[in-house]
């Protein structure tokens, strides 16, 4: 991989294909794809300011997620029949939900998936900018 952000849907798309590549044929622990810190969620404003974070390994999607971008994600995976949420876990010292979903996809439908997650569960708009930051 040469590229490592990028800050529209096509571009952001492809480069998530690109790094589920990456992750792939290196075989690597995993990858994770960060939203840009100085980016803001356009769907709540009481969101977690935290840049909000997709990991990917083997056949598994990683998220956090607030209780209202939980049902917005589990809407999200029933657009994928493919994909389905294999465990919730709240941890009593944390607030929200670690989501892990199997997602038996090749690298253009993960990158869809990813890009959707973003936009749709954590309501960043068209033109944010995403950061691959470990393949």
């Amino acid at each position: 991989m040469t590229r490592f952000d990028a800050d529209d849907p096509s571009e952001r798309r492809k480069l998530f294909a690109d790094a589920v590549s990456a992750h792939r044929t290196r075989a690597s622990d995993f990858l994770t794809i960060q939203v840009d810190a100085a980016e803001e969620p356009e769907l709540d404003e009481t969101a977690d300011p935290t840049p909000p974070w997709v990991q990917f390994f083997q056949q598994t999607v990683n998220v956090d997620c607030t209780d209202a971008e939980l049902d917005r994600l589990k809407t999200l995976v029933g657009d994928y029949p493919e994909f389905r949420i294999d465990e919730l876990e709240q941890p009593e010292e944390a607030e929200g939900t670690n989501v892990r979903i199997t997602a038996r996809a090749d690298p253009n439908r993960l990158a869809d998936f990813f890009e959707r997650t973003i936009r749709e569960v954590y309501g960043y708009g068209e033109d944010y900018r995403a950061w691959v930051v470990a393949v």
